[in-house]
């Protein structure tokens, strides 16, 4: 009998993702393939260390210890690893006590085309070439951006905040503002739609997915008061009133609801992302992906207007909050 991917939140990692490859990522660079192959080779049992998304993949999984039954998530190795030199990668993955076991090694080759083959929700690397390809044949990608890494063990909560225009919505409100370059015609537009659903983003079914990990929970709840939740899900977006009134409409017809909303009105992320501590920021703007102390594991999601035209002027999404 097949095995039913297509019943899991799946989410496919780059081994560039998930682990710190820069001492690998050099010799490949400066020396080559057969000198890469040498390294990855005498360093088999020498864990790669942690990357970007490891504290949130690790998190990720957790979820499936809480509903043994009936297992609700997966992650997926993409890489672009050959199958011998990816042993270190698997080798990494045990030694870390990761529920990992499916993977494409593509021996040089970007895997993205077979993000839709394992069902894949979201698939995140450090390659922005790879995370660019993914968003153009209109699949759900992010790439990590370099940041210092914190895996607090003790705190188990899985805390996963979204910007909303160019992630989990369309492009359409940005396309409006880069068009006339004006808040006030973006503020009328989106006034005038405040009845109207956007259109999914790239990470819609991520996001919807996640929702039903929380209606999971919720059910847990009610049968035992003394379970502690795992997921916690987040909007940070610096529209304000009265663009926030089609954010909510949008929200409302997918069914779907967050733990917190946080509509900024121009002020910097960061302020609301370094209380809250996300193990994951997605953003379509990469100038909104920083924070003071570079301690936030940020996310670009290279899609829409936003990414094909200069963003010298403010963003609709981030009203001059570079």
């Amino acid at each position: 009998m097949p095995y039913p991917i297509e019943q899991k939140l799946v989410i496919g990692v780059a081994s560039s993702a998930l682990f710190d490859l820069t001492v690998s990522d050099d010799i490949y660079t400066q020396d080559g393939v057969e000198a890469y192959r040498r390294h990855q080779e005498q360093n088999l049992d020498e864990p790669f260390p942690k990357g970007v998304a490891f504290p949130f993949i690790r998190r990720f999984l957790r979820i499936n210890q809480a509903f043994p039954e009936q297992l609700p998530v997966e992650v997926v190795l993409l890489s672009r690893n050959s199958p011998e030199t990816g042993l270190r990668v698997f080798r990494s993955i045990n030694h870390y006590g990761l529920d990992i076991t499916r993977a494409a090694f593509m021996s040089g080759r970007s895997p993205y085309e077979y993000i839709p083959a394992f069902n894949a929700s979201l698939f995140l690397s450090a390659n922005e070439e790879d995370v660019q390809k993914a968003i153009d044949a209109n699949y759900p990608a992010g790439r990590v951006l370099p940041t210092r890494i914190y895996d607090d063990e003790i705190d188990t909560e899985l805390r996963v905040a979204f910007d909303f225009d160019g992630v989990i919505a369309d492009d359409e409100a940005e396309s409006v503002y880069k068009r006339g370059n004006s808040l006030d015609e973006f503020q009328a537009h989106e006034q005038a739609h405040q009845r109207v659903p956007h259109t999914p983003g790239p990470l819609a079914d991520l996001y919807r997915k996640l929702s039903l990990i929380r209606t999971l929970e919720d059910r847990k709840l009610e049968d035992d008061p003394h379970y502690k939740r795992i997921l916690r899900i987040a909007i940070v977006t610096a529209r304000n009133a009265p663009s926030h009134e089609r954010v909510v409409t949008t929200l409302k017809d997918w069914g779907v609801s967050p733990d917190e909303c946080f509509f900024l009105g121009g002020m910097e992320k960061p302020r609301v992302l370094s209380i809250l501590k996300p193990h994951v920021f997605f953003d379509d703007q990469r100038s909104h992906l920083h924070s003071p102390a570079g301690d936030l594991p940020m996310v670009h999601v290279p899609f829409g207007v936003a990414n094909r035209i200069p963003t010298a002027e403010p963003h609709v999404d981030g009203n001059s909050d570079d």
